[in-house]
């Protein structure tokens, strides 16, 4: 993928947007609405063989956060923002930078910005922001080793 295409997808801090649960054209949220579709009316069931499976009890509770994996509106950290409070996303263009790593300042100390951040900042560094986003690719979006 190009340059200018990551920058789409990913965020200044290096997290992927285009992955993660709230983004409105992402994966997560169209999966959570063909399995709603899939779905369609099994609370009766759920409801009927929790008794054999008391899991299924669990239904309604599972059922809202489908539900809210499918309302998702953000287009990203670079256009909207974010609900995680975080300090890179008025800074990098403050900074003129398309990547936290790319600054002059960089580590800097914005809370909440975490090791996870520095770590992630840190491949792409080594890595380059094309051979880091094809990396990241390869593990769930919400893996230790990617978000901590």
């Amino acid at each position: 993928m190009e340059y200018k295409d990551i920058l789409l997808r990913l965020a200044p801090c290096g997290l992927d947007c285009s992955r993660c649960f709230w983004f409105r054209n992402g994966e997560i949220k169209q999966l959570s609405k063909k399995l709603s579709e899939l779905l369609y009316g099994f609370e009766d069931v759920a409801e009927k063989i929790s008794t054999w499976l008391p899991k299924l009890g669990r239904y309604p509770e599972f059922k809202e956060v489908l539900d809210l994996f499918q309302q998702g509106e953000c287009r990203g950290c670079r256009y909207d923002r974010c609900f995680m409070p975080c300090g890179a996303q008025d800074c990098f263009k403050e900074k003129g930078v398309d990547f936290c790593f790319q600054c002059d300042e960089y580590p800097c100390d914005h809370p909440p910005l975490t090791s996870k951040w520095r770590r992630i900042n840190d491949m792409m560094a080594q890595l380059g922001v094309e051979k880091y986003y094809e990396e990241q690719l390869r593990s769930p979006r919400y893996s230790p080793h990617w978000s901590q």
